[in-house]
């Protein structure tokens, strides 16, 4: 199956990724610091995933148009940018539990959130096109690096089935986060939405800035999972890229559509781990048998929505007081 990546494919993508940030930036400034309600991400959720199909719809005609490809990789490419944008998604809900636990752990009101979660977004842009940008050069130039990316994804989902301490956040021993104490003065009180004041003609970070360090760290944690996940459904760069990209755009309004009810879906993050094993299995199985991407789409679909529609219906227990 060819690589479909060409100037203009990508033209295409930046711009659209350029608007929909120019977009969001502009709204964020015209309506200042408030809290996000359920019904405003639910709206922006919903305009996120429409971009996406969109995109996928676009793809898929230009793709079809086009007598060097036609309509048999029109639709093959189409189904690998949906199988690797859902799996994104799914996987994307694990960064949500963790943006709780810093904004608990930092005391951020919601209505400071948002800033803090749009540059966070964009900063996992760059760093999720760099990524993928290196992955990709390493599996043309070796292809056993999919059999590494399948055995790591396998024991990530093996290990994520282990059932975890409930202990609450602490980062007071985070490394990232002593060096830049270290090396930056930072005030002990949060600012509004500032990182940066000025004291005394000197300038000094606030723990809002704290915040964003931890929720770029988190992401390249989070990314070291997703982008060899999407791996296994494609090789092609450009797919990787955009079905990555396009659901990590959507992760903020994300956030906050699922922040008060997150804590209910506590068997997501089982079906979460059988994803990241079926589809390292699928890497590496790919020689003796090759898994269609409909049926990885199949398959990734049934088992998110099963451990939500589990979640529900079998409510995790309240520990005695």
């Amino acid at each position: 199956m060819p690589d479909i990546g060409s100037p203009f494919f990508y033209g295409v993508f930046f711009v659209a990724v350029l608007v929909m940030l120019a977009i969001d930036i502009v709204a964020l400034n015209k309506q200042g610091a408030h809290k996000v309600s359920a019904k405003e991400a639910l709206g922006w959720s919903a305009v996120w995933v429409s971009v996406a199909l969109a995109f996928a719809a676009w793809l898929y005609w230009d793709l079809k148009m086009d007598p060097a490809f036609g309509e048999v990789i029109a639709h093959e490419k189409t189904l690998e940018f949906l199988t690797g944008y859902v799996i994104e998604k799914s996987l994307a809900v694990d960064n949500i539990f963790v943006f709780l636990m810093i904004f608990a752990y930092f005391k951020v009101p919601p209505e400071y959130q948002r800033r803090v979660l749009v540059y966070g977004v964009f900063g996992a842009i760059v760093l999720r096109a760099v990524m993928v940008g290196v992955g990709a050069a390493l599996v043309k130039e070796f292809a056993w690096v999919l059999y590494i990316f399948g055995a790591f994804l396998v024991f990530t989902g093996l290990k994520m089935m282990l059932p975890e301490k409930d202990e609450e956040a602490d980062f007071s021993d985070n490394p990232i986060l002593k060096f830049v104490r270290r090396h930056m003065r930072v005030t002990q009180e949060l600012h509004g939405e500032k990182f940066f004041i000025m004291k005394d003609g000197i300038r000094y970070a606030t723990p809002m800035f704290l915040v964003l360090v931890m929720i770029e760290l988190s992401d390249v944690v989070f990314a070291v999972d997703s982008i060899p996940a999407i791996f296994a459904v494609t090789t092609d760069p450009f797919i990787v890229l955009t079905s990555n990209i396009f659901a990590i755009l959507g992760l903020r309004a994300m956030y906050f559509l699922l922040a008060d009810v997150a804590d209910r879906f506590h068997l997501l993050k089982y079906g979460l781990a059988v994803v990241l094993t079926f589809i390292g299995c699928k890497m590496l199985i790919v020689k003796v048998f090759h898994i269609p991407t409909a049926i990885s789409l199949g398959v990734v679909f049934v088992v998110i929505a099963s451990s939500v529609v589990l979640s529900l219906i079998f409510p995790r227990k309240q520990k005695a007081a």
